[in-house]
């Protein structure tokens, strides 16, 4: 089978990748893992498993190519493995202990991670980020598991492990988690001074209006370069509310103006999203006024999260941002939100 290197040479060459010092660096590291698979077969019932190599954690800024690597890397393999959003993953975990409570299962972990054991050899996960603490909860006892029974973990991220659930609630018990990621796995920085997300990006505009057929189709376009044609719903665990993400694929979400501004969200909502994803699609964003000051308000509470996080915003809407709120109560601290949706359409919003 062919490997991770050859395959990246393969594509360079034919000029469907540019070359990256960054990219190339950590290519060792996933071929660390793959001799170390090949050598460590599960434990059977005569004999005792090698050792299994350790994982990788690979954090850095957005757009570096690390889950463009690590996707590559996961169709190069000829081992049980399975490639999944972290925020996605946990949401089964937490639906497959809700079973197990229902059937009376005093430890309703166990069953769970027995399951995802004895399907994979190694766990993929994109994005890991945890700020839900019923997450952060559970994770260490899941990765106790995954570890003791030979799973490596290869997963990427933008935070150093030492950031992950910074300033959460009870943090000193998540803390163990932290030292079993870098115990048991080799945490690499992606340092590259290319974020190729925002080149994709590069001269294309960033908000549509009017909303017409024109903008819809043009909207759909940016999304499918952006999303590489893949995405698939996420819901986001805050404060045991839901917040439904209708598509998301590699940190960029997409969602309506209703989907986000016309339920009750709140602004742990929008800082949970903030964090979730570098890039959000927003759709149908109407005329704002008194007759819906609820959803407007919403709104510039979700602009105020997405500007302090630098997430790059794409949208469509009814009017320029001065013109989408002209009557009514609020149409004076609209301004602030106005300007920050100007601000936010220059090309290099969002680079770290």
């Amino acid at each position: 089978m062919e490997t991770l290197p050859k395959k990246y040479a393969r594509l360079v060459a034919a000029g469907d990748l540019t070359r990256d010092d960054a990219q190339e660096a950590v290519m060792p590291e996933f071929e660390r893992i793959r001799a170390g698979l090949a050598e460590a077969p599960r434990k059977g019932w005569f004999r005792k498993a090698a050792e299994p190599p350790k994982g990788l954690y690979i954090w850095g800024g957005v757009g570096r190519g690390k889950s463009m690597l690590m996707d590559m890397f996961v169709e190069t393999l000829d081992v049980p493995n399975r490639r999944v959003h972290f925020h996605a993953f946990m949401q089964e975990i937490h639906r497959g202990m809700h079973a197990a409570r229902q059937r009376g299962e005093k430890d309703a972990l166990a069953p769970v991670a027995r399951e995802v054991v004895q399907s994979v050899r190694l766990l993929a996960f994109d994005e890991m980020q945890i700020t839900d603490i019923t997450d952060a909860m559970i994770v260490g006892r899941l990765f106790e598991a995954l570890f003791a029974a030979g799973v490596v973990v290869v997963t990427t991220s933008n935070r150093v492990p030492d950031d992950l659930y910074k300033d959460g609630l009870n943090r000193q018990l998540f803390l163990p988690f932290i030292d079993l990621v870098k115990e048991r796995m080799v945490v690499h920085e992606m340092v590259s001074p290319t974020d190729y997300r925002q080149d994709k990006l590069a001269g294309s505009p960033s908000y549509f209006t009017p909303i017409n057929e024109e903008t819809r189709a043009q909207i759909r376009a940016v999304w499918e370069e952006i999303s590489d044609g893949e995405s698939e719903p996420l819901t986001l665990h805050v404060n045991k509310r839901e917040v439904e993400l209708p598509g998301f694929h590699n940190g960029v979400a997409r969602a309506s103006f209703y989907d986000l501004c016309g339920k009750p969200l709140g602004p742990a909502d929008y800082l949970a999203l903030a964090e979730a994803a570098r890039v959000l699609v927003l759709e149908n964003i109407p005329q704002l006024s008194r007759s819906n000051f609820n959803e407007a308000k919403r709104f510039v509470t979700l602009i105020d999260a997405l500007y302090e996080a630098r997430v790059r915003l794409i949208c469509t809407a009814a009017a320029a941002p001065e013109y989408l709120y002209i009557e009514g109560e609020g149409t004076f601290e609209f301004e602030r939100t106005a300007s920050r949706l100007r601000e936010m359409q220059s090309e290099d919003w969002g680079r770290e």
